[in-house]
């Protein structure tokens, strides 16, 4: 089974968006492995983003994630990062769509809610990141049956 990586961003725990945001991905059947409240380290939050260290926002970029507690999940399920990508709509709010998380509750682009993992690959990465193996639970859902063929 799959898994994917998403953080719910300062801007969402600050407005109180956590209870939303879990639920549109419990809605749409993804199973929760993974669940923590974090303030985020400087040193994991440049490690995080380590892709945009050239970039001109690195900076500002760290700065956010470590203003304030995040929450860090892993979900599993089939196809759940393609699947949790469209579920948060695109970077800039303004281009996201109405029913998507970005497009629902977000107003700008550097303060977007929502951090999801990218590919299958990007994912393994972030959660190995973020969570220690033990950290992570296996268990079956009753709903399964219902979901997949």
């Amino acid at each position: 089974m799959e898994r994917t990586f998403l953080m719910i961003k300062p801007d969402g725990v600050q407005r109180g968006l956590v209870g939303d945001i879990l639920k549109r991905f419990e809605a749409k059947g993804f199973k929760l492995v993974g669940l923590k409240l974090i303030s985020v380290s400087e040193d994991l939050a440049k490690k995080h983003y380590d892709v945009h260290k050239e970039r001109s926002f690195f900076a500002g970029l760290v700065e956010f994630i470590i203003s304030s507690p995040v929450v860090a999940m892993v979900w599993e399920g089939e196809g759940v990062v393609a699947s949790a990508r469209k579920i948060i709509g695109a970077t800039n709010p303004l281009n996201a769509e109405p029913g998507t998380i970005r497009g629902d509750y977000g107003v700008s682009v550097g303060r977007n809610l929502i951090h999801g993992s990218d590919a299958i690959e990007t994912a393994q990465r972030e959660i190995a990141l973020w969570f220690d193996e033990k950290e992570l639970t296996t268990w079956d859902s009753h709903s399964n049956s219902w979901l997949y063929e």
